[in-house]
């Protein structure tokens, strides 16, 4: 889909901060030092802050976290202070480590209405993907969501494929080009195209044009 999409399930066995593991008394201290840095930061972004606050809840250590999702405890610290943005398939296993659909790491306050100001539109900024998604629908209550994704030149999702929990999704290019490879197989969308696809087949895309790409998302049932 967008840049912004769902997560499978994954049995957690919560690992308490500063649990007993080799190194003992400098790990804790490795531990601490990682924990203050990451509180230090990400307070002006909404999903490193909603990722430290779901791995706390869960009494995750950035450790085991980390090595649940399949990357390095340094790179989720940089996550979770909003210094490294990471792909849609990075998101995936985080929220797969925390036993959480990716919906869940961006938190939305929205009430439901039928009416979605432009100035009321949730906002995702992917700075390291130089992406941003716009929802233009307010609940993922519905059986449909609409997302606006503004793809800058040599953005995306990231190089990594993924799929997520809709069913089926439309992409239509409203300004600019869109690659985009479904299940493998490439496709070059222009101004006015459009693709539908399983949103359970892997995919990913990217902006390899010299102008910005605005693209509507269009997913039934919502991911996110």
């Amino acid at each position: 889909g967008s840049a912004s999409l769902g997560a499978a399930r994954m049995p957690s066995q919560a690992a308490w901060i500063g649990a007993a593991e080799p190194g003992g008394r400098e790990r804790e201290g490795a531990v601490a030092l990682q924990e203050s840095a990451s509180a230090a930061g990400g307070g002006r972004d909404p999903l490193a802050r909603q990722i430290r606050h779901l791995r706390r809840a869960k009494r995750l250590t950035l450790r085991a976290l980390a090595d649940r999702a399949g990357v390095t405890e340094s790179f989720l610290s940089q996550v979770e202070r909003g210094i490294t943005s990471p792909s849609i398939s990075t998101l995936r296993r985080i929220a797969t480590g925390l036993d959480e659909s990716i919906g869940s790491l961006f938190a939305d306050d929205a009430e439901p209405g039928r009416v979605t100001r432009k100035s009321d539109r949730r906002v995702i900024d992917y700075p390291g993907l130089r992406a941003r998604d716009e929802f233009l629908t307010r609940s993922r209550d519905g059986r449909l969501q609409v997302i606006e994704s503004i793809i800058e030149p040599g953005g995306g999702t990231g190089d990594e494929a993924y799929a997520h929990e809709s069913d089926e999704e439309c992409v239509i290019v409203l300004e600019g080009s869109l690659d985009i490879w479904i299940d493998d197989v490439a496709y070059h969308l222009e101004t006015g195209d459009s693709i539908t696809h399983s949103s359970r087949l892997p995919h990913r895309n990217r902006n390899a044009g010299a102008v910005r790409t605005r693209v509507l998302f269009i997913l039934t049932p919502p991911s996110y």
